[in-house]
């Protein structure tokens, strides 16, 4: 399984060789030093750790440091275990990178992050409800209507969709495919939208 760290840096266009305009997002992917091997024997699964942005030590735990030490990386502000529990051990060792060379153009990915947050919405924004009637002096033009009986049950039943924050949970885009690498810029073109806002940080796996 191929896997990646990644920071999005907005949506643009390319031009393919067949003369079709494909819309793409442009991630700055990698390069990822791995700084841990989890193993079955030893920690009980089998993971690969890999940091990702650069960062100040003054902003990290000496602990956090020893362990980037040990792998002889520097100071980074993201650490991301990549699971393996599909397929053959990894290959990589403790101290390598991680680049977007790992990714062939054509490729299907999965970029799992956080998506943008909208604040406190309604359930016509938040769930997609329908408004009530406009005219004849209603006053029902975007309230949420009943959510339970009276007598039975006497409550309301969890998990009822209402008001609340929108967004900023973790979200995974299935099936985009890979337009281009550039392993000079170290840029990952995928198909499509990603979650998170400009400058949000994701993560990219192979999507088999």
């Amino acid at each position: 399984m191929a896997a990646i760290l990644a920071k999005k840096l907005g949506m643009t266009q390319v031009f393919q060789e067949d003369g079709r305009v494909a819309r793409v997002t442009v991630l700055e992917a990698g390069p990822c030093p791995v700084t841990a091997i989890r193993t079955l024997e030893r920690d009980g699964y089998e993971a690969v750790q890999l940091a990702f942005g650069k960062g100040k030590e003054k902003h990290l735990t000496k602990a956090e440091l020893g362990h980037l030490k040990k792998a002889d990386a520097p100071p980074m502000r993201h650490l991301v275990e990549f699971r393996l529990d599909e397929g053959p051990p990894t290959q990589l060792q403790v101290g390598e990178t991680v680049t977007v060379e790992s990714f062939a153009v054509g490729a299907r990915v999965k970029i799992a992050g956080t998506s943008k947050g909208k604040g406190f919405q309604g359930t016509i924004k938040r769930h997609n409800f329908a408004s009530g009637p406009k005219s004849h002096g209603s006053h029902n033009v975007r309230a949420p209507g009943s959510i339970g009986a009276s007598a039975t049950p006497s409550r309301v039943f969890k998990g009822i969709r209402g008001p609340g924050q929108m967004g900023n949970k973790r979200a995974t885009q299935k099936g985009l495919e890979v337009i281009a690498v550039d392993t000079k810029e170290n840029l990952l073109m995928v198909r499509g939208s990603v979650p998170g806002p400009t400058g949000a940080f994701v993560e990219v796996r192979s999507d088999a």
